[in-house]
């Protein structure tokens, strides 16, 4: 009897499962299902992108063991790069907006990356921390993941996302939504599933203060509608990743509407989720109330309410921030 073969952590990224979200389904009348990105080794859909970029950068020969990955990111492709990047020999600097959650510093720093904070810069900004990950790879030689213009982002979720959704619905997905962050998720998966079958819709869920429901449903990049709480989402350019692709419906998602859902989905199922992942959920039953019944819609669960439990799940931040945790649902999404 053969061995079988065995792997180490960056092999068992993605391949998660497709969760169905029972009371949103039932008050829908449609099958809202849920990608358990948070099932990933480092925690989060980012895994895919940096597992992406890394290894297209080792078919390119711009990686080699004991090289140094800088990214600028809000947290959690910082963490998938020091994950995937510890597996496979590399160092991480990682370039963080000073805003983001303290569960991410302190994440990253235990699983051994260079965290340097920086100022909350918009990307014209030359101390914007993409640009600053920019200057370090090139001062110092080191290979700068570029998540949101590297396309190795999307063509990991075109060659993952997709095909798992695909295969997990026997080919019977509807709808695939997601918010924008660098725009891999959304482009990568929609772009596979629409080839497979061009009555796929595409939408995005975007949270108020990003651009993206401006440019797919008006054409401009108007973002002055106000602001979010939700962390790697929310995007005021069209970056590479996005360049090209087709989105049939896009939501404004407000973050107590995500807020209820996600509250909702911990309470009554068990999920413990971050507001990105309530702003996708609640843009999936926007898209069935319109739609449906009947249909079955997929999205991304991006990653653990562990890493927000200081803010979104604090009932003092959420008081002073003038969210409800207990506002149910329904009277939420005013269905």
């Amino acid at each position: 009897m053969s061995r079988p073969p065995y792997h180490g952590l960056d092999f068992h990224v993605g391949k998660t499962p497709l969760v169905r979200l029972k009371r949103l389904s039932e008050l829908t009348g449609c099958e809202i299902l849920g990608k358990a990105e948070f099932m990933n080794p480092g925690g989060s859909v980012k895994d895919r992108a940096a597992h992406g970029i890394i290894t297209d950068a080792e078919r390119r020969g711009l990686l080699k063991p004991g090289d140094t990955i800088v990214e600028g990111t809000a947290g959690n492709t910082g963490i998938g790069l020091t994950v995937v990047g510890h597996a496979r020999g590399y160092k991480t600097v990682i370039v963080i907006p000073d805003t983001q959650s303290p569960e991410k510093f302190q994440q990253l720093r235990t699983l051994g990356a260079e965290v340097m904070p920086v100022p909350a810069k918009p990307y014209s900004d030359p101390g914007n921390y993409n640009h600053i990950a920019r200057g370090l790879a090139e001062e110092r030689g080191w290979f700068w993941a570029n998540q949101f213009d590297n396309t190795a982002n999307r063509k990991a979720h075109y060659d993952t996302t997709g095909p798992e959704i695909w295969e997990q619905t026997g080919g019977s997905v509807d709808a695939f939504v997601a918010s924008v962050g660098t725009g891999g998720t959304l482009a990568g998966t929609s772009q596979y599933l629409k080839e497979r079958n061009p009555k796929v819709a595409a939408v995005c869920a975007d949270p108020y203060g990003a651009a993206m429901w401006s440019w797919f449903t008006n054409g401009n990049l108007d973002d002055d509608d106000g602001d979010s709480f939700a962390e790697g989402i929310g995007q005021g350019r069209v970056t590479k990743n996005l360049e090209g692709i087709t989105v049939d419906k896009a939501y404004r998602i407000g973050d107590q509407v995500a807020l209820s859902v996600i509250y909702q989905l911990l309470h009554e199922e068990g999920i413990f989720v971050g507001l990105s992942s309530g702003i996708n959920v609640a843009g999936a039953v926007r898209y069935a109330l319109e739609h449906g019944p009947g249909l079955t819609i997929a999205t991304i669960l991006c990653d653990s309410g562990a890493k927000y439990q200081s803010k979104i799940f604090n009932p003092e931040w959420l008081l002073e921030n003038g969210l409800e945790p207990g506002l149910p649902v329904e009277s939420a999404l005013k269905v």
